[in-house]
């Protein structure tokens, strides 16, 4: 598998994997009721490093990294990854989280946050612990679940 910095030509695939994700509302605490247009601008914004993992010509996860606050926190940041249902299951967030790590350091970050974690994303609070993220905050019943309701959000955080 190859990460590399995506293209305009990525866009119809990134697009494939990242609109169903946000629009289903259960693991981005981001307006659900997207426009194609909006997805990619949320995803690619010029805030943002947008990454795509590919696999034999086929992109199969992508992610993004950021700054996660301004001045005095500008040395954090902030990555969202997702990957196809396709791939799933098959260490490909694992692997973007792990060059993510590479990566920010390579910025000049010194430790990486995850905002907003929802607490029933069962892979990505199975994850993030095993490559070094520890839970700093537990938000009670801050995310609105679409079928489970009020759940908690958690903070994640790693020094790099």
């Amino acid at each position: 598998m190859q990460i590399r910095p995506a293209t305009e030509q990525d866009v119809p695939a990134i697009l494939d994997i990242v609109a169903p994700i946000l629009r289903a509302g259960d693991t981005y605490a981001i307006d659900s009721n997207l426009s194609d247009d909006e997805v990619i601008s949320y995803w690619m914004g010029k805030d943002k490093v947008t990454l795509v993992a590919e696999e034999d010509g086929k992109i199969v996860g992508t992610y993004y990294i950021r700054q996660n606050q301004g001045g005095g926190g500008s040395h954090v940041c902030n990555c969202g990854y997702m990957t196809s249902p396709a791939a799933s299951g098959r260490g490909i967030a694992r692997r973007m989280c792990e060059d993510s790590l590479v990566r920010a350091k390579d910025l000049g970050y010194r430790a990486m946050q995850f905002n907003f974690v929802i607490a029933s994303n069962a892979a990505a609070v199975h994850l993030w612990p095993k490559l070094g993220f520890e839970i700093v905050g537990r938000l009670p019943g801050a995310f609105m679940h679409p079928t489970l309701g009020e759940t908690d959000a958690l903070v994640m955080y790693r020094k790099l």
